[in-house]
């Protein structure tokens, strides 16, 4: 079993650090004005949407492969993450089967309440979100060793959570620009950094297990 939950955890966590390396690369070239509407839009959310489900079985994974000693900080993270999905997940499915549809058909101006824009209910969504996962990181740092390959996982878990004040600056300042949006940037960096770190420790973790059984 803990084979399988290692494998489950090692290959979630590339396809949430494929997939959030895919979010930042559409979000450079929207900024650059490579991408227009409805593209750029259905990119953002769509890579964005495929982080989810992914992230939270990765993380599911790194609890289930914890000492139980150590479980009180990975379940606390798992429970942040879960938040993250659950309104993030809300936000994008409305945005991709509602919103940009309505926008296409001309009909946006009755459900705008629905579109994320800078300081709008999804938007807050959106910041909730990435604010969950952000403490997810923060609260599982304890559960991580401080020497070796885990204490660069916890090194990259203690950098994605200092990123996140970067990112809350950008969701709530009064005035949003693009200018304010390159406050943000290390989260590009953080995030799948720490995505991709944790599922080659998850992976570590179970041939430990095997040589000690062994």
């Amino acid at each position: 079993m803990t084979r399988t939950i290692s494998e489950v955890g090692y290959w979630s966590g590339l396809a949430a650090f494929t997939a959030t390396v895919g979010y930042v690369l559409v979000q450079i070239l929207q900024v650059a004005g490579v991408l227009r509407f409805p593209l750029d839009a259905i990119l953002i959310y769509g890579t964005s949407l495929c982080i989810v489900i992914p992230f939270l079985l990765e993380m599911l994974s790194l609890h289930y492969l914890t000492p139980t000693d150590k479980q009180f900080w990975t379940h606390a993270s798992l429970i942040f993450t879960i938040i993250y999905a659950l309104f993030v997940t809300a936000n994008y499915v409305v945005q991709l089967a509602t919103v940009i549809p309505a926008k296409l058909s001309g009909t946006a101006e009755v459900l705008a309440v629905l579109d994320q824009t800078p300081h709008s209910l999804f938007w807050d969504y959106d910041a909730i979100g990435y604010i969950a996962m952000g403490l997810a990181t923060l609260v599982a740092v304890p559960a991580l060793s401080c020497t070796g390959f885990e204490g660069r996982v916890r090194m990259s878990f203690i950098a994605h959570a200092l990123a996140t004040p970067l990112i809350s600056i950008v969701y709530f300042y009064p005035t949003y620009s693009q200018t304010l949006l390159f406050l943000g940037f290390p989260w590009a960096v953080t995030a799948p950094l720490f995505m991709v770190l944790l599922a080659i420790m998850l992976r570590r973790r179970q041939d430990a297990s095997a040589a000690t059984m062994s």
